[in-house]
C-alpha cells in the first residue's frame, strides 16, 4: 500500500522550501534596502504592512534601468519579445546612363520596386576626334528594354545637356515628360522642329509627383537658366536628393534664391543618398552672384560710348540676356538678336514673361543698318567659338547682315568649355585683326558660372546630412574632388561612391553597392543618321584625315582572266599629284605586276587580289614616304 502524504490541518502554512525562501527574501527588503533605508515596521495591531509605495518604487527602478541601458542595446542578441529585423528590404536602385566621367548627356534611371522613372535626358557635343559628328547621345538600349516599367521623365532644367536627347528618345518610346514652365516650352520647341508629339506636363517648384510608393518633390534652385529645380525623392527607405545643376545665389538676377530651408527640412527627415552636381568641385570658395555681371556691363557700356556693342553669350542664359537688355536700355541703345538658338530662346522667354523687354527696344537684325552704330547692341551666339555660330561668321566675314571692324566693341560673356579654348582663341584673333576691341578676360567679370563651388557644395552636404553620397555631373577629376570634400566633412569612405555610367547602384539603410552593369555609352548623330557612325567609321575618318586615300582601279576579263585595262591610281589627300608623278607611276607598276601574276596563275578571287595589291602598295609607300594612306583597290569584272 502506497504511503500518503499528510496535509497540514487548518490554516497552518505548509513547510517552505529553500527555493520559496530565496524568492521571498529579497522582496521583503526591496523598498528599504535598495534605497538605503531601514525595513518598514509592522503595525501594532498585527496587520500586514501596506505595500502602497513599494510598487511605484519598483516601477521607477525598472524605468531607470531602461533609461541607463547602453545605446547599442538594439544591436544585441534578440530577446524573446524583440521583433525580428526585416531580411528582405526592397533596395533603391540608381543607374546613371550618362553624365559621369564626362560633361553633358546627363540621364539617370531611378527604380524602387515596380516604380521607375528617368531624370533628365541630355546630349553632349562631339570631341575633336569625332570627325563629322554633330551631337552625342546616351545609349537608350536599357531604357527601351524597360519601357513598360518606366513611368515618366523628370527634367531638372532646360539646358541642352539635360533636354537635348529628348527628341531622339521620344521618337522611339512614348513617355510623359514632367518639367517646369520655361523648361516645358523649350522642350516643346525642340520636339516641334522634329515633328514629334509628346505628353508634356508642367509642374512648379514645390510640386509633388506620385509614382506608387515613391513621391518626387521639386525644390527651387539657382542656375544660369530660370525654373531650375532639384529633386527630393521620397522612398520607404528615406529621401534621395538629386540637386541637378545648381548654385547658391543670395542675390539672383531674377526670381528667388535657392530654397535652402527645404533642403534642411528634408535633411532632418532622413536622407538616404545625395547625388550632387560636381562641375565646379575643383574651385574653392563661392560662385559669384549673377548681379556681378550686370555691374560689369554697366561699366563696359560706358567705355564703348561711340561704338556698336556685340555681346556673345549662351543662348540659354536668360538672366545674362536680361542684364544686357537692361544695360542697353539705360544707355539708350536698341537691341538686336543674332543666331538661331538665341532668337528661339529670346522669343520663348519673352512670350512667357521670363524676359522683361521695354517697348520699342528690340529690333530685327535685318534693319540694324538704319540705326547709328553707337545706338546698337547685338546679342549673339558663338561664345564657344563654334565654327557655324554667328560670332564666328562675323569674325571670318561670312555673316550675311553684320560686318565687324574698328567701330565694334565685342564682349565674350562666357568661359570656354574645356576643349574649346583653341576655337575661342581663333575667333578672338580674327576679330582683333579686323580692328575690333574684344573683352574676354576674366578680370572684367563678364561671366560667372551657374554651378556651385566648394563652399556651396559643403552647405548642401551639411543641410541634407546624407547616409550615402554619389557625386555626379562631371569628369573624373571633378568627381574625385567632390568625393574628397564629402570625406573631409566626416562621411565614412565606404559611404562615398564614385561610379561609372551603366553601373546599377543598390541602396539600403545597411549598405550601398554596385550590383550589375547595363548597356551604356554613346550614340553618334551625323546628319539624319543616328547610331550609324561607330568606332570603325570614326577610325576610317581619322585615317583619311591623317594620311589621305589612294584608289587603284583595274578591269579584268571574266572570259579569259586577263587584265583588260589599268590599273589607274588616284590620290586624294595623300600627295600633290603634279609633284609626285614618279611615286604614283611606281605604285601603278607594282599594282599591275601583282594583278598580272594573279591572272596568270588563275587566282581570280577578288578578295585575294585586292588584299595583295593593298599589301604591296602599302609596303612601298611607307618605305618611300613614312606614311600609311588608306588604299582602296577596285577591280571591275568585264
Amino acid at each position: 500500500m502506497a504511503k500518503t502524504e499528510k496535509k497540514p490541518a487548518g490554516n497552518t502554512p505548509a513547510k517552505e522550501t529553500q527555493e520559496t525562501k530565496r524568492r521571498r527574501a529579497p522582496r521583503q527588503n526591496t523598498a528599504a534596502g535598495k534605497q538605503g533605508q531601514k525595513p518598514a515596521r509592522a503595525p501594532a495591531n498585527g496587520q500586514q504592512p501596506r505595500r502602497d509605495n513599494a510598487a511605484p518604487q519598483q516601477k521607477r527602478q525598472q524605468t531607470q534601468k531602461k533609461t541607463d541601458a547602453p545605446a547599442s542595446a538594439p544591436q544585441q542578441k534578440r530577446g524573446p519579445g524583440r521583433p525580428r529585423r526585416q531580411k528582405n528590404v526592397t533596395p533603391v536602385k540608381i543607374t546613371p546612363l550618362g553624365g559621369l566621367n564626362e560633361i553633358g548627356k546627363n540621364i539617370t534611371l531611378f527604380e524602387y520596386g515596380n516604380t521607375a522613372f528617368l531624370i533628365d535626358c541630355g546630349m553632349s557635343f562631339p570631341d575633336e576626334d569625332m570627325l563629322g559628328v554633330d551631337i552625342v547621345l546616351p545609349d537608350f538600349t536599357y531604357v527601351e528594354k524597360n519601357r513598360d516599367r518606366i513611368q515618366g521623365i523628370i527634367i531638372t532644367h532646360g539646358h541642352e545637356d539635360h533636354i537635348g536627347g529628348l527628341p531622339y528618345l521620344l521618337s522611339r518610346i512614348k513617355l510623359p515628360v514632367y518639367a517646369t514652365r520655361l523648361t516645358a516650352a523649350l522642350i516643346e520647341s525642340k520636339l516641334k522642329e522634329k515633328n514629334i508629339h509628346a505628353d508634356i506636363r508642367v509642374v512648379n517648384a514645390g510640386s509633388v509627383l506620385n509614382f506608387g510608393e515613391v513621391t518626387v518633390e521639386m525644390i527651387h534652385v539657382n542656375h544660369s537658366i530660370p525654373d531650375a529645380v532639384a529633386l527630393a525623392i521620397k522612398t520607404p527607405l528615406g529621401y534621395v536628393v538629386h540637386t541637378g545643376d545648381f548654385k547658391i545665389d543670395c542675390t539672383p538676377a531674377s526670381g528667388d534664391m535657392i530654397d535652402l530651408a527645404r533642403f534642411g527640412e528634408i535633411g532632418k527627415k532622413g536622407v538616404l543618398a545625395l547625388l550632387a552636381d560636381s562641375t565646379n568641385a575643383e574651385r574653392p570658395g563661392y560662385t559669384p552672384s549673377e548681379r556681378v555681371v550686370g555691374e560689369s556691363f554697366a561699366k563696359l557700356f560706358q567705355k564703348a560710348q561711340h561704338k556698336r556693342i556685340i555681346v556673345a553669350t549662351f543662348s540659354s542664359n536668360l538672366n545674362r540676356i536680361q542684364q544686357i537688355i537692361d544695360a542697353s536700355y539705360a544707355d539708350g541703345r536698341k537691341v538686336a538678336v543674332s543666331g538661331r538658338s538665341m532668337i528661339n530662346f529670346v522669343n520663348i522667354a519673352n512670350e512667357l514673361g521670363y524676359l522683361h523687354v521695354p517697348a520699342g527696344i528690340l529690333v530685327d537684325i535685318e534693319v540694324i543698318d538704319r540705326y547709328p552704330k553707337e545706338q546698337m547692341t547685338l546679342i549673339t551666339t558663338g561664345s564657344q567659338g563654334e565654327p557655324m555660330s554667328a560670332l564666328s561668321r562675323m569674325a571670318f566675314s561670312d555673316h550675311r547682315r553684320v560686318e565687324v571692324g574698328p567701330e565694334d566693341y565685342i564682349i565674350i560673356s562666357a568661359t570656354p568649355i574645356p576643349g574649346n579654348e583653341k576655337m575661342v582663341g581663333k575667333v578672338i584673333d580674327e576679330l582683333m585683326k579686323r580692328g575690333c576691341d574684344v573683352v574676354y578676360e576674366r578680370m572684367y567679370d563678364v561671366h560667372v558660372s551657374g554651378h556651385a563651388c566648394q563652399e556651396e557644395l559643403k552647405i548642401i552636404q551639411g543641410l541634407t546630412k546624407p547616409r550615402y553620397f554619389i557625386p555626379v555631373h562631371g569628369e573624373q577629376k571633378h568627381l574625385q574632388k567632390h568625393a574628397r570634400l564629402a570625406r573631409d566633412m566626416g562621411m565614412a569612405p565606404q559611404n562615398v561612391l564614385i561610379t561609372e555610367i551603366g553601373k546599377v547602384i543598390e541602396l539600403t539603410p545597411e549598405k550601398m553597392q554596385v550590383t550589375a552593369t547595363v548597356p551604356a555609352g554613346q550614340v553618334l548623330v551625323d546628319g539624319l543618321g543616328v547610331g550609324d557612325v561607330g568606332s570603325i567609321v570614326l577610325r576610317d575618318r581619322r585615317h583619311l584625315a591623317e594620311d589621305g586615300l589612294i584608289i587603284v582601279v583595274a578591269a579584268v576579263s571574266s572570259y579569259n582572266g586577263m587584265l583588260v585595262s589599268g590599273p589607274d591610281v588616284v590620290s586624294r589627300g595623300f600627295v600633290y599629284v603634279r609633284e609626285s608623278e614618279e611615286l604614283l607611276d611606281k605604285a601603278r607598276e607594282i599594282a599591275k605586276k601583282v594583278l598580272e601574276e594573279c591572272c596568270s596563275k588563275r587566282t581570280l578571287d577578288w578578295t585575294t587580289m585586292k588584299s595583295r595589291v593593298r599589301d604591296e602598295l602599302s609596303h612601298m609607300i611607307f618605305q618611300k614616304t613614312k606614311r600609311s594612306p588608306m588604299i582602296l583597290p577596285i577591280i571591275l569584272d568585264v
